[in-house]
């Protein structure tokens, strides 16, 4: 089993952004961060979910994903995207990225698990906090899926 816990963060939403993720596989752990100077909370967390994905090196494994988003592990486990899918993502936010996140999601099939935000989960943290060390970062990147939807 493959472990993934993923983290977003944005001051101001919109503002400087960054997501957090811890991949976990036995004895085997990899952290990921990234900081952006605009964006929103909801792209971090679903980017957070994106980049994970993309860390992988094997599909042999089952992937399951904690969040405390609800935005993304409803729109996942309710099946809200297929639907979005079949409307073309019509009035819906972040398209760009729900478009990034569909082939990993069919490649992996993860199962994703809500907890709680702030509650003491020790992965969640420390998501969150490189999430936010990278909003406050000094070198922040152009989120060009969201600037360019202003």
């Amino acid at each position: 089993m493959i472990t993934i816990y993923t983290d977003g963060a944005a001051k101001g939403n919109p503002g400087p952004g960054g997501y957090g993720a811890v991949l976990k596989f036995g004895k085997h752990r990899k952290e990921l961060s990234e900081g952006f100077r605009l964006t929103t909370n909801n792209r971090m967390e679903l980017l957070a979910v994106i980049r994970a994905l993309q860390a992988l090196t094997t599909d042999e494994f089952p992937v399951q994903i904690y969040s405390d988003s609800k935005y993304v592990v409803d729109a996942v486990e309710k099946g809200w995207i297929w639907g979005w899918q079949k409307k073309g993502f019509k009035d819906k936010k972040n398209p760009d990225l729900w478009l990034r996140y569909i082939p990993l999601h069919l490649k992996y099939k993860p199962k994703f698990i809500w907890v709680k935000g702030h509650a003491g989960n020790i992965e969640n943290e420390r998501c969150d906090r490189l999430a936010v060390e990278a909003a406050e970062g000094f070198d922040l990147k152009v989120d060009t899926g969201y600037e360019a939807s202003l």
